[in-house]
């Protein structure tokens, strides 16, 4: 969940299971009802991230399944755009950290190097170099070193399509509805190269059933503009991701520093500020115009600084909730993990114990890699709200 603006909290650089042996054929129907579905959701909504690439390589049949077995109510396919047009489900729009591309030599020469705005320099292999039928040639590897690798080499990459026939025929298995959040990776630098995927994203949403904003789908972006633009175009609920480049370790303060300082498109249109800009009023009453959700990092809710004793406290921003909530926007996090580095020592080890904090703040959904550890500790907060 990273933009070319966003590389760090969501990790920018950080089959044997068969499509085939999907039985699609019942998924007309469940199509058909997603339109006129009430919403069958508890809240806070428990957001597969990449599906359960806690467990699986990302982005994979066997993730986003295990998401959905786990207990995920919405499961994340990120959208990047192949040569020839296909849309396809990869965290980022190069290939090296999830996939085996260093294992094909027949592809070494399409390696690169792309200048963004702003100063960021990517050398790598981009989706956007390789047409749909040789990225089916490659396959998937989980991107963190200390999780568990034994299913490296077994998955292939995903269509989009591929995705969602994958969820709807999960969801259908379970007996209960399953969103998708499908997030716009790098949309200006698609649209630079002549492989915009908004229009094609809506199309690819309607075919399957998902046509307005009572269908189980959100969109996300970390720019601005494609989703003022998508405000024109369809119903389907919108989503504005925040990010930033860490805290200070003294305070708690959100840092801001390129690339990860604000939206992409304010970079190259010359516009001052930053994500922070997002989450006051002013801000916020701008987001609430065209989308219906605001997802910071969870750093902008939940940071920490170091107390007089020499020990983590914690810096709590409701406010940033309850001004959200008060233009009518929900608010979704993210990312939610139970392994070291990304839970905080403050912690020690209990990863519910950070859902608890956030859950008690009012966050409406949390993006998260351990769909079970986020099921489990909604429980304990509603049993706790009820009393």
């Amino acid at each position: 969940m990273t933009h070319a603006s966003s590389i760090g909290r969501r990790g920018f650089f950080t089959g044997a299971a068969s499509l085939a042996a999907l039985s699609l054929s019942p998924l007309a129907a469940a199509r058909m009802s997603h339109a006129a579905a009430a919403d069958p959701f508890k809240s806070p909504l428990i957001i597969g991230h990449r599906g359960a690439p806690g467990y699986m390589p990302e982005h994979t049949q066997g993730s986003y399944e295990e998401a959905i077995r786990l207990g995920a109510d919405f499961v994340e396919p990120d959208v990047v755009a192949t040569k020839d047009g296909h849309l396809v489900t990869r965290h980022d729009p190069v290939l090296t950290d999830s996939t085996d591309i260093l294992a094909h030599p027949e592809f070494a020469s399409r390696k690169r190097t792309v200048k963004f705005a702003g100063g960021l320099e990517i050398t790598d292999f981009f989706v956007a170099d390789f047409t749909l039928a040789e990225l089916k040639t490659l396959r998937c590897k989980q991107v963190m070193p200390g999780r568990d690798h034994s299913r490296d080499g077994q998955y292939p990459i995903l269509t989009l399509e591929e995705m969602i026939d994958i969820v709807q025929a999960g969801a259908q298995k379970a007996g209960r509805t399953v969103g998708i959040y499908p997030e716009i990776k790098f949309p200006s630098f698609h649209r630079s190269l002549g492989l915009p995927i908004e229009d094609h994203l809506l199309d690819v949403l309607k075919k399957a059933g998902y046509t307005g904003a009572s269908s189980p789908v959100f969109i996300q972006s970390f720019e601005q503009g494609n989703l003022q633009y998508l405000k024109t175009r369809t119903g389907i609920r919108l989503m504005q991701l925040v990010d930033g480049s860490g805290t200070d370790p003294d305070t708690g303060a959100m840092q801001y520093e390129s690339p990860s300082d604000r939206p992409y498109d304010w970079t190259l249109a010359g516009k001052a500020g930053t994500y922070g800009d997002l989450l006051t009023p002013e801000g916020l009453d701008e987001v609430a115009k065209y989308a219906a959700v605001v997802a910071p990092w969870k750093r902008h809710l939940l940071a920490f600084k170091k107390g007089a004793d020499g020990k983590a406290q914690p810096v709590v921003r409701k406010e940033i909730v309850d001004n959200a909530h008060a233009r009518g926007l929900k608010v979704h996090i993210w990312t939610m993990r139970n392994d070291a580095p990304y839970l905080d020592p403050y912690y020690n080890g209990d990863a519910v114990a950070e859902y608890l904090d956030v859950f008690r703040m009012g966050v409406d959904g949390v993006f998260t890699d351990f769909a079970d550890t986020g099921v489990a500790a909604r429980e304990k907060f509603l049993k706790e709200r009820a009393g």
